[in-house]
């Protein structure tokens, strides 16, 4: 039986190029597939970033990494833009890698049955097949899977652009690229493709109501028979304590003592008090609304005035750098705040404390709790998106569950949800069983690459 044939079009692949978590599940989805007997190719943009010598790679055991050269479009420092904002030329750019990962299939002679699109950069894809292509023997059986990583991120262009794409003026419109005025590729996309999915099931629900739609739910709900939601999953390869080279010492769920090795030598080099039972609070991410680093920022005070140390790690919005930055200042002995990228202090944080916040806005999946309860850490999530798929409220009582959730999107559900995870710290013997619990967890990408072979099964019967 020959195998069925995925072409995985991405605009950043872990380890080429990364600005978030597509790069991640565009860098490990495509092997779990492999691993499953697929013939996977993923193909990308050659950025500056990449640093390989020709026009192709290798990931996992097998699967062929392509890139598209375009030294004007695409080597260049940062992937979609600078600090001055977006590249003007993006619509240019990524016209123009649609264009050219169609093209590559038929040099590398690759009939795929199934693309898998991710996000707006890809969107133009469907649309050439159907138009460009529509009578191209070549893709007479190739279906589209779009996957949505993030409603928010769509691909606006002025409508003097249009022409660029090469479509007739008559695609203009409500019914495909018109979009208040604009050009909007996603929704093109999403009109365009065979089949949707999105990274988590929950966001799948979310994305058809006007609060996290973000402009295209009635789009999706007139495709709503073909939406689907799986969750994504995380390379243990990667992100496990018991390989991690980057954290002070490499532990497991069998020599549990470690982790709080990792915490004491955390808490040195935050010159925090050095103290096992100083409950350690950590939170990585992108100093944004959509973070719920509003909530955090009406609570904070609250929170360091108790027996708590709190370290920060990451970059953004230059009022969340302010409020910080003066944060740190009037709590000195029990805040860290690291306003910068650094992936090795990322994974010492993981290892490092013993409770993790993510009082997220909106989460299509999220990655952070996952990556957390591997290593032991405790999350406190808000339930929205992938973050209700994956963590579940404990109860002491019954010591089911593996976090901490609060629902109404308000600071004081967001403290009162800290406060509960404080409590059960303080029951060492109940906390150190959860912590044993959710090391065992498992959100490797096994299951969720054989939800998506079955998604494809069913793409290909229809």
């Amino acid at each position: 039986m020959e195998k069925l044939k995925v072409l995985f079009a991405s605009s950043e692949v872990v380890p080429f190029a990364k600005t978030g978590g597509l790069a991640d599940v565009a860098g490990s989805l495509p092997i779990a597939l492999e691993e499953l007997g697929l013939d996977v190719r993923v193909i990308m943009p050659k950025y500056a970033s990449v640093k390989v010598a020709g026009k192709e790679a290798t990931m996992g055991t097998g699967v062929k990494v392509y890139f598209i050269e375009h030294d004007d479009y695409f080597n260049r420092k940062e992937l979609y833009g600078d600090k001055f904002g977006d590249y003007q030329d993006n619509l240019d750019r990524f016209v123009f890698f649609c264009k050219e990962a169609l093209e590559r299939c038929k040099k590398e002679n690759f009939r795929p049955d199934i693309i898998q699109c991710n996000d707006w950069q890809t969107a133009l894809i469907p649309v050439y097949l159907n138009t460009f292509y529509k009578y191209d023997p070549f893709f007479a059986k190739t279906k589209v899977l779009f996957t949505i990583h993030n409603m928010a991120y769509q691909g606006l262009f002025d409508k003097e652009q249009f022409p660029k794409m090469g479509l007739d003026w008559s695609l203009f419109t409500i019914n495909y690229f018109e979009f208040y005025g604009k050009v909007n590729l996603m929704k093109a996309g999403l009109i365009y493709s065979d089949a949707i999915s999105t990274v988590s099931p929950t966001y799948a629900n979310e994305i058809l109501t006007k609060e996290f739609g973000c402009g295209l739910e009635g789009v999706l709900k007139t495709r709503q028979d073909v939406l689907s939601g799986i969750l994504n999953g995380i390379d243990y390869g990667v992100w496990n304590p018991a390989v991690d080279k980057k954290i002070f010492k490499k532990y497991s769920v069998e020599n549990i003592e470690d982790k709080y090795l990792n915490k004491e030598m955390l808490q040195k080099e935050s010159n925090f008090k050095i103290d096992r039972d100083i409950p350690t609070i950590g939170i990585i991410s992108r100093l944004a609304d959509q973070k719920g680093l509003d909530l955090l920022a009406k609570i904070i005070d609250d929170l360091l005035n108790m027996k708590v140390q709190f370290i920060l790690l990451g970059t953004g919005d230059n009022k969340y750098h302010v409020l910080f930055e003066k944060m740190a200042k009037r709590h000195p002995k029990n805040t860290s705040i690291n306003l910068k990228f650094d992936a090795v202090l990322a994974q010492k944080i993981y290892a490092g404390c013993d409770i993790f916040l993510m009082p997220s806005r909106y989460e299509p999946c999220g990655l952070g709790q996952m990556i957390s309860f591997k290593y032991g850490t405790v999350p406190v999530v808000r339930q929205t998106g992938g973050l209700k798929d994956s963590v579940e409220e404990f109860d002491l009582k019954t010591r089911k569950g593996s976090g901490f959730t609060f629902e109404t999107y308000k600071p004081e559900y967001f403290f009162n949800a800290v406060k509960k995870a404080l409590q059960v710290y303080n029951h060492k013997e109940a906390w150190e069983a959860l912590v044993k619990k959710i090391m065992k967890l498992d959100f490797s990408w096994k299951a969720s690459a054989a939800d998506y072979v079955k998604l494809y099964d069913n793409i290909l019967k229809k």
